[in-house]
C-alpha cells in the first residue's frame, strides 16, 4: 500500500479533459465550414470580378446605380471611371461595385 490512489486517477483525469474540449472544436469546425470558408471564397470571387472589368461593363455600385464601366481601371488604381447616362460620368472606388451585370443569354427556339 505504498502506492497512492493519485496514481490511479491520472489516466481518468485526462481522458475527462480531452472530453470536455472535444465540444469547442466541434463547434469551431462547424463554424469555420459554415461561416469562415464561404466567407473566403465569395471575396476571393469578388476580388476576381473586379479585376476581370473591362470598358463597356454594365455593373451596379453598392448605392444601386446601374451604370457602364467608360474607362477601364489601371491595375494599381483604385478609381474607375462609369457612365451614368449619355455624357454623365462618374468617378467611384473599385471596392463599391456590388457586381457586374450579364446580359440575358438569347433562347434557343427549336421551332423553325
Amino acid at each position: 500500500m505504498l502506492i497512492s490512489p493519485a496514481y490511479a486517477q491520472d489516466a481518468a483525469g485526462m481522458m475527462a479533459s480531452v472530453t470536455q474540449f472535444a465540444p469547442l472544436l466541434l463547434i469551431f469546425g462547424v463554424f469555420y465550414f459554415l461561416l469562415i470558408r464561404p466567407q473566403q471564397q465569395k471575396q476571393k470571387e469578388m476580388k476576381a470580378m473586379l479585376s476581370a472589368l473591362k470598358r463597356n461593363d454594365k455593373v451596379i455600385t453598392g448605392g444601386g446605380i446601374i451604370a457602364t464601366v467608360s474607362k477601364p481601371p489601371a491595375d494599381d488604381s483604385r478609381e474607375i471611371e462609369l457612365e451614368i447616362a449619355p455624357g454623365v460620368k462618374i468617378t467611384v472606388l473599385r471596392e463599391t461595385i456590388a457586381s457586374v451585370v450579364q446580359p440575358p443569354k438569347p433562347a434557343n427556339d427549336s421551332k423553325k
